[in-house]
């Protein structure tokens, strides 16, 4: 177990929290994040992307000039790929990019993400994160506080509490993510993590 310091939403330390080790304490290996954040962008490709080849482009059915005699190149079609309006060759066609990573791997990565934020010191958990009405102002004087303003934070929230969502959601550069959302491409891509002490429990549950 791993003793963490937590901070107050006014950026004061107000004591730790043991967390697992297996969890926040390991070496992080980097080719699994690396896979499995390639794996996670592959599938939202949607893969729709198309050409038309010498099959589908309109127009040269008849053959352009006799195959002998004429001292050029035989020719079958002018919709061939090096004729002036003919079909691309070897062009991309609808296809799916999804790479698999299994749930082994996919937990590897987020425990090592989260090992190397808290290495980096660039994981914030806090006592607690709570807001009586959306407000963007007050959001944005938390962040002033904890001294990441101005940089790129991903902030993890329960997946019920919609206030929350709602302070942060429209500060530039910073992302709001439920704990159902998280995952190792989320957790990664940002300068700084902030989470409760509540939601880290919760990951760990998951994750150990």
């Amino acid at each position: 177990m791993s003793n963490i310091e937590v901070k107050n939403v006014e950026g004061q330390a107000v004591g730790t929290v043991e967390l697992s080790s297996d969890v926040f304490g390991i070496e992080p290996n980097s080719p699994v994040v690396h896979q499995v954040v390639v794996a996670f962008e592959a599938s939202l490709r949607q893969g729709t992307h198309s050409v038309k080849n010498r099959h589908d482009v309109s127009g040269g059915g008849k053959k352009p000039y006799r195959q002998k005699g004429t001292g050029r190149a035989r020719q079958g079609s002018t919709r061939a790929g090096q004729w002036t309006g003919g079909g691309v060759i070897f062009g991309p066609t609808p296809r799916s990019h999804a790479k698999r990573a299994n749930n082994k791997e996919k937990k590897l990565a987020m425990r090592s993400v989260l090992s190397g934020k808290l290495a980096d010191s660039e994981l914030i958990l806090l006592d607690s994160l709570s807001f009586d009405e959306p407000a963007t102002k007050k959001a944005v004087a938390i962040l002033k506080a904890l001294g990441i303003d101005g940089k790129r934070v991903t902030i993890v929230v329960p997946d019920d509490d919609v206030i929350t969502y709602l302070s942060f959601r429209n500060i530039p550069k910073v992302e709001v993510i439920g704990i159902s959302e998280a995952n190792t491409r989320y957790l990664i891509d940002n300068a700084c993590l902030v989470m409760t002490t509540e939601v880290a429990k919760q990951l760990e549950e998951v994750l150990a």
